[in-house]
């Protein structure tokens, strides 16, 4: 397996995993929060999701983009957070198979406003871990809200 399919697998194995966690979540606790001062359920699912076109916009241009237009509609359901994420999703992979296996470590990606430039495919796994991180995150607020949660290791 080359590295864009990995990247690829390994895309969609952590988008499968959130999307497990996520239909965790009752809607009635997509308002839940840990304390004063984290983001909601709702916001936590929002906010990776949303992380997909927003970092696809970044690595397209090569760099950071500043103009970036959040979606602030209503937090509805899980369900519609997941079918709200998955035309993003698809375009983004179906972008990462178009890409030429070199262009993973030819293509920099300059983020020196942020304090760091990185090859293309370093920056596809830092995206993923993002997402990674934030279910583990999810997965601990379950935890301290009561919920039962899902198995994600199958």
């Amino acid at each position: 397996m080359d590295a864009k399919a990995l990247s690829i697998l390994n895309f969609k194995e952590v988008r499968r995993r959130s999307i497990h966690v996520w239909r965790g979540i009752p809607d009635d606790y997509l308002g839940w929060k840990v304390d004063e001062n984290s983001a909601t359920f709702g916001e936590t699912i929002r906010h990776v999701w949303t992380s997909i076109p927003y970092y696809f916009e970044v690595l397209k241009a090569k760099k950071s983009i500043q103009d970036f237009k959040e979606d602030e509609s209503p937090i509805v359901s899980v369900a519609d957070e997941i079918a709200r994420s998955q035309a993003s999703f698809d375009a983004f992979l179906g972008w990462i198979e178009a890409l030429d296996s070199k262009d993973l470590e030819d293509c920099i990606i300059d983020r020196s406003d942020v304090g760091y430039q990185r090859s293309l495919g370093d920056m596809l796994a830092r995206v993923a871990y993002h997402e990674a991180v934030h279910t583990g995150q999810l997965l601990q607020a379950m935890r301290m809200a009561g919920l039962d949660r899902p198995k994600v290791w199958d």
